[in-house]
């Protein structure tokens, strides 16, 4: 009878292995090799090879197909010391994958040889059991949710649209979320603005998104920012943020938003709302529209009515905030079609959405051929809103 010793060698007779050294000189030339590390956790935390997916023995039949989807790519998998590997190299073939090697001498080999390792951050047991949801779809899995974990947000304003964007930003684990606002929580907030609660009335709103959002999520970072958007502050504020979410009500910020976004190339998740009736769009920097292609100009103060007198259904914003908080952990993790070129309207008295195409302005004044706005400066407008028709609106 064979031998597990036995089985190993006939196994490595029939598979390719490659050398630590061969792998790394294919490597530093741009090779496309698929690399997977078929390791358990607690090895795999000691170091990996720069650029590897790991997917340990025991799962690497179920999830290789959602990692490597050509079967004709070339792969290489490695263990410690290269004989779980090439068992798994034999079961890869076995599933129609033709180009599979193994790493002789597996990890340890690539260490002893002197080449370059990175000591990679893995979920810990907590975060695995608060994002399993995310774990288990191939779109997001430890990879995805590590994006998010690693990734920073700023939403501006805790109003309306900030709120469910913010709650469900830190439920998914977006690892900094940033939130600008210098106002303070007032009872007539309380009917859509559900970050804050009846004892913050008089207080301030970044106070009470903090505490709200630390509660629901202590392992992430909520940065403050309880000051007035200005052209001063802005790039300051921006630079280190990834994603800029926009849950303005007012002119003034809404176009410095913008014009900062499209000068610091920051992704603007866009949303407003009117009453019964919402937008979202996704304004990418230089692939797209900006705002000012839509807008150039804000609506004229004697055709918009004023901030008290425009109204709000309190449900509304809770859609158009969780498109946006959508919008941002899809563009985070390089998944679906995002609403960049697309204005999507919500009508909630007839419950229907509607789909606008956008397209670039090439005389935009901002992001246009011959842009005329070369500096950020204040748009001086009173508190006024947009209609969705127009643009956005009151929260």
């Amino acid at each position: 009878m064979p031998t597990a010793k036995d089985l190993l060698a006939k196994i490595k007779k029939e598979i390719v292995e490659v050398s630590a050294d061969n792998l790394k000189k294919r490597l530093d030339g741009g090779e496309a090799i698929a690399l997977i590390d078929v390791r358990e956790r607690d090895e795999a935390e000691q170091g990996q090879i720069p650029g590897a997916k790991f997917i340990p023995r025991g799962f690497l039949e179920m999830r290789i197909e959602d990692v490597v989807h050509d079967k004709s790519a070339k792969v290489v998998v490695y263990c410690a010391g290269g004989n779980r590997s090439a068992f798994a190299a034999r079961d890869l073939a076995a599933l129609g994958y033709t180009n599979v090697e193994s790493l002789a001498g597996g990890f340890n080999g690539w260490k002893n040889a002197g080449h370059k390792f990175d000591v990679p951050h893995f979920l810990t047991a907590e975060d695995r059991q608060r994002y399993s949801r995310h774990l288990i779809i191939p779109e997001v899995g430890e990879d995805g949710q590590k994006k998010l974990l690693a990734s920073k947000m700023l939403l501006i304003g805790a109003g309306g649209l900030g709120s469910p964007a913010a709650l469900y930003l830190a439920a998914a684990g977006v690892g900094t979320i940033g939130i600008i606002d210098n106002d303070v929580v007032d009872r007539s907030n309380l009917q859509r603005q559900i970050l804050h609660g009846e004892e913050w009335i008089g207080k301030p709103k970044v106070d009470s998104a903090y505490e709200r959002l630390r509660s629901l999520n202590p392992g992430i970072k909520v940065v403050k920012h309880p000051v007035h958007l200005t052209s001063e502050n802005v790039a300051d504020i921006f630079e280190p943020y990834d994603v800029i979410v926009d849950g303005t009500d007012n002119f003034t910020t809404r176009y410095l938003v913008n014009d900062a976004c499209v000068m610091m190339n920051k992704p603007n998740v866009h949303g407003s709302i009117f009453r019964f009736e919402g937008q979202a769009t996704f304004f990418l920097p230089h692939d797209g529209p900006c705002y000012r292609c839509l807008y150039p100009e804000p609506t004229p103060a004697d055709m918009a009515p004023s901030c008290a007198e425009a109204g709000v259904l309190g449900v509304l914003p809770g859609i158009i905030g969780v498109i946006q908080a959508t919008e941002a952990i899809k563009h985070v993790l390089g998944q679906g079609k995002t609403l960049v070129g697309r204005l999507l309207q919500y009508d909630a008295l007839d419950m229907k959405f509607h789909e606008r195409r956008l397209r670039r302005d090439p005389e935009c004044p901002l992001c246009g051929k011959s842009p005329t706005i070369k500096k950020l400066e204040d748009l001086h407008w009173s508190c006024q809103v947009e209609r969705p028709a127009a643009a956005a609106a009151q929260h």
